[in-house]
């Protein structure tokens, strides 16, 4: 599909609407009149600076069917910003007309809808006032206004709770037992490192020795110890890790420490231990489905019975704060199956419940099994959606964090349910961006806060060799960076 457009400073906000409108369409933003079926989307001020202001028209036409739409809009004296929003509500207007549909985030497509609530909610707006301008500015649904509405508010608390010099910690550990077909992260099966991880966690702590410089006088609010599958590692491994994180940075003030144990089949008592006994007080155990076909299928190699014996096990070792991450959109799957996934979460009844729709990336082996098998369908409804909010309160979980991806089934959301007292600080931290985050190991992305909303990230190599040979390197840029 070809979208021409004559502005190009606005190529990115128009891709990412028409492709919401069309998810299984290769969009192609041109700047030359195309012959075939296109969108016309016509500036007519052009391309301005983010503080300069314009007047004009917005013109977007669809020839696309036998019945050409269009719609036209003025703007007056008016920003880049406030003229973006103009002309994403001209194009959705067209689009919604071609198509049929209506999306529930309207033209919100950034990855963080709850910081727009949020920003009016620290500049004293009430919730009528948000409710009517995201309804008006980015035609947003009364159900995810209310949403995201709600998780501002918690997330606002559970800011203001923090010390207000911290930051956040983030360890990465890129292996897995295998690699799932959905996977699209910097993860490389055990099996091909065997003998080697004490490579990686040796530059690692070359990594976290240069942080706990930089932010010696500094307390962290959160470690989140990430993958990859973190309990792939050795108990021993795992210990020598968090205790050299006790010993290098100040967590007198620490609010939460995560180890995302993930797999159910790398889990084992002695790593539980391990991890208990180190003072990690939330873990996740990541079963995404529980439907034995769909386990298999999508190569995660465990069972529904491993879910139940490693939800178990970290009872029985203390943990009062797990997570489940499950995935609504795996292939094959309907709204009965992710029923049946629902009414056995309720049977272990965790603590909170990270709900992901599928967001398939082009790394990821899925990608290409969709399209060799087209009998088999990823599909996400708000009906599965609703479903999976219905669980999560009938927990008494309550929404607390909300992040959105491109590609994502359903054109929905990711939403982090949680009791009162186990809300994930981390996520909280790293979705609205209050605060640095440390981030050490491979395929990681630290970033830096300043207290003018500027906000800078350094990206360290994906690949795990590269990451080890040139771990000297990358500390050296990253303490020019400071």
């Amino acid at each position: 599909m070809y979208v021409f457009l004559n502005s190009p400073g606005y190529s990115y906000d128009v891709h990412s609407l028409v492709k919401a409108f069309y998810p299984g369409e290769d969009v192609k933003i041109v700047y030359d009149m195309p012959e075939k079926e296109y969108i016309s989307v016509y500036v007519s001020s052009g391309d301005i600076k983010k503080d300069d202001r314009a007047s004009g028209i917005i013109r977007v036409t669809a020839f696309l069917t036998d019945d050409t739409v269009a719609k036209e809009d003025r703007y007056d004296d008016l920003t880049r910003s406030d003229i973006k929003n103009i002309l994403k509500r001209t194009l959705y207007a067209v689009l919604s007309e071609v198509t049929g549909k209506k999306l529930p985030w309207g033209t919100m497509t950034g990855i963080r809808p709850v910081k727009v609530p949020m920003k009016l909610i620290r500049q004293g707006g009430s919730d009528d006032h948000i409710a009517s301008y995201m309804r008006s500015v980015y035609l947003c649904s009364d159900e995810k206004i209310k949403l995201a509405t709600g998780i501002a508010h918690r997330e606002a608390d559970i800011i203001d709770s923090l010390s207000g010099n911290g930051f956040g910690l983030y360890i990465g550990i890129p292996f897995c037992p295998t690699t799932c077909m959905y996977c699209s992260f910097s993860s490389y099966p055990i099996a091909m490192w065997k003998g080697r991880t004490d490579e990686y966690l040796d530059a690692l702590k070359k990594e976290l020795d240069m942080y706990s410089l930089q932010y010696s006088g500094r307390c962290a609010d959160a470690v989140y110890i990430g993958g990859g599958t973190p309990t792939t590692l050795s108990a021993d491994q795992l210990a020598d890790l968090i205790g050299y994180v006790r010993m290098r940075f100040d967590l007198s003030k620490l609010r939460e420490f995560t180890v995302e144990a993930g797999r159910p089949d790398s889990i084992t008592d002695e790593k539980l231990r391990t991890l208990k006994q180190n003072g990690v007080d939330r873990i996740s155990i990541n079963p995404q489905t529980m439907n034995q076909a769909t386990l298999d299928l999508i190569g995660r190699r465990h069972t529904v019975e491993d879910v139940y014996t490693a939800f178990d096990k970290a009872r029985n070792a203390g943990f009062s704060n797990i997570n489940m991450d499950l995935i609504i959109g795996l292939p094959g799957e309907d709204e009965t199956d992710v029923s049946c996934t629902f009414d056995r979460i309720r049977e272990l009844g965790p603590d909170s419940l990270t709900v992901h729709s599928l967001a398939i990336k082009r790394a990821a082996a899925m990608a290409g099994f969709l399209e060799d098998h087209p009998d088999i369908t990823s599909t996400n409804t708000p009906e599965m959606m609703k479903a999976a909010d219905e669980c999560a309160r009938s927990l008494d979980l309550k929404p607390y964090y909300l992040y959105r991806q491109k590609n994502m089934s359903g054109n929905l959301e990711n939403v982090g349910y949680a009791r009162e007292g186990c809300f994930g600080i981390y996520n909280v931290i790293i979705m609205e961006e209050t605060e640095d985050i440390a981030a050490a190991g491979a395929a990681t992305i630290a970033k830096r806060v300043f207290a003018n909303d500027r906000i800078e990230r350094f990206a360290n190599v994906k690949d795990v060799k590269l990451y080890i040979e040139r771990i000297d390197e990358t500390i050296e840029r990253k303490k020019a960076w400071e």
